[in-house]
């Protein structure tokens, strides 16, 4: 018999299962976090209930909030059990379940925003924290902001009822900066290098788009602190269900992890914040080295070998990794080609956090499936793929590695696996890619033609033939001739 997470059930939760030390109803809020999914509810909001069972920061409580229709249905559920989550860390030497309870309240999900631009006004508020996504923050192809982009123009043309996250904190701050309470500090906590900096963009291109007055207030007056956070979360689906019912937890939304955690932060908040660090993540000036790391060989390392596993069929990320041709790319094209262009930072090398990153990804208990991996390709691979390739050719160093991994997006892209199956939609603009996709099964240049993904390295003399040749051969002799043609077992 499983019991549903609760307030008035946390007593009766089975014993092995740790449960908050502080009292829910202490606590006030202080943070609003937009886009409530299992990795922010693994990652930040578990820092911050960490520091809440030391009896600290108890009035910097999380109010989750979303600006899709589809949060509506999620809210539902969180507030069914007091915004209460079950954590069950997934590991190969044990399992172990955790109830976190730093988040209090839900926004209301409304269309305008008014709800959100409410709680965001709010001068208890002095953080509004978001993960929507890598290609959530409205960025031209050369990375600039897009205010030709429908929502953009929507928010300009409509302040005060704006249908995105970030025009909602601009109406927030507008009211805040009308009544003297002051800035928030704007904090993203999504895979994206610069993430602070790519935040202040978008905020404050907003707002320039309607009030240059407003603008320069937020560009002086809220920080955007930079981040890189780390932690492999699954999506939840009928087997999470399960394992949470199996310690005896009828959680509706559960999540599930991997029993490691990392978040770098710049210690630049205008309006306080929460002394994460003493429960494990690390404030620095120098957060870039720590997220390159991050972001060139964990996440580039995870659209190496996803797109591979999606075309031959294997169905998850340690699946891919006990692949023995599919874990020689990741090793070869890791050590060769990403490396190079990776620093070191205190305690480790970029060698070492290969072999971190090989270990993590070959869990067997983390059920990370290659198509939640293989996800939203077009801003993946341009944000953690594409930019090592350029460095690759800027120094002189190799690129056939990453050539073969673009050249087996493309195959991915084309919908069907090697067994004839079909991939269904997996990216925002997958009808363009997979036109693309098409064609290219013929003239591989006409995938590189794409100018919102590869710009000049379409034509680049070293690069461009690498991934045509790569292309033909996937075509022709399988994707398993490829990768043994690549690391010299063909």
């Amino acid at each position: 018999m499983s019991t549903a997470p609760s307030l008035a059930n946390l007593s009766a939760l089975p014993e092995g299962v740790r449960v908050p030390t502080y009292a829910r109803a202490g606590l006030s809020p202080g943070i609003v976090h937009i886009g409530l999914g299992n990795f922010h509810r693994a990652h930040q909001a578990w820092y911050l209930h960490r520091l809440m069972d030391r009896g600290l920061a108890q009035d910097w409580a999380i109010l989750g909030a979303g600006v899709r229709a589809a949060d509506a249905a999620a809210r539902t559920k969180m507030l069914a059990q007091d915004c209460l989550t079950t954590l069950i860390a997934l590991d190969p030497t044990g399992r172990s379940a955790e109830v976190t309870g730093s988040m209090i309240g839900y926004v209301p999900v409304a269309d305008g925003n008014a709800p959100l631009i409410a709680a965001m006004t709010d001068p208890a508020i002095r953080i509004v924290s978001l993960t929507v996504t890598e290609g959530g923050y409205y960025k031209t192809g050369d990375g600039g902001f897009d205010a030709d982009h429908p929502d953009m123009a929507h928010d300009a043309a409509h302040p005060d009822t704006p249908r995105s996250a970030f025009g909602a904190m601009v109406a927030a701050l507008a009211a805040r900066r009308a009544r003297g309470t002051g800035p928030f500090t704007c904090q993203s906590c999504d895979n994206l290098q610069g993430n602070g900096d790519i935040l202040r963009q978008t905020v404050v291109g907003l707002a320039r788009l309607t009030d240059a007055d407003l603008a320069d207030w937020i560009d002086g007056a809220c920080t955007f602190p930079n981040s890189m956070v780390d932690c492999i979360v699954p999506a939840t689906g009928p087997s999470e269900l399960a394992l949470a019912r199996d310690f005896g937890v009828d959680d509706a939304v559960p999540v599930t992890h991997e029993a490691f955690r990392q978040w770098v932060i710049e210690d630049r908040f205008c309006a306080g914040r929460p002394d994460w660090d003493l429960v494990g993540a690390t404030f620095t000036d120098d957060v870039h080295a720590y997220e390159a790391m991050k972001i060139r060989i964990l996440n580039g390392g995870h659209q190496v070998i996803a797109n591979a596993g999606e075309i031959v069929g294997v169905p998850t990320i340690a699946d891919c990794m006990a692949h023995p041709d599919i874990h020689a790319l990741f090793r070869k094209v890791e050590t060769e080609e990403i490396v190079p262009h990776v620093h070191a930072v205190p305690g480790m090398t970029p060698q070492s956090y290969v072999d971190l990153i090989d270990s993590r990804f070959s869990n067997p208990e983390i059920r990370d499936t290659t198509r939640r991996v293989a996800f939203d390709g077009s801003s993946r691979h341009t944000g953690f793929v594409l930019p090592v390739i350029r460095a690759g050719l800027a120094a002189g160093t190799p690129v056939a590695g990453l050539a073969l991994v673009e050249a087996l997006w493309a195959r991915m892209c084309e919908g069907t696996r090697e067994d004839g199956s079909t991939i269904d939609t997996n990216d925002p603009i997958w009808d363009d890619l997979q036109a693309a996709a098409k064609a290219a099964r013929d003239d591989p240049q006409a995938w590189l033609d794409q100018p919102r993904l590869y710009g000049d390295l379409a034509q680049d003399a070293k690069f461009a033939p690498a991934f045509a040749r790569w292309l033909r051969m996937i075509w022709a002799d399988g994707t398993v001739a490829a990768l043994r043609s690549y690391h010299g077992q063909g």
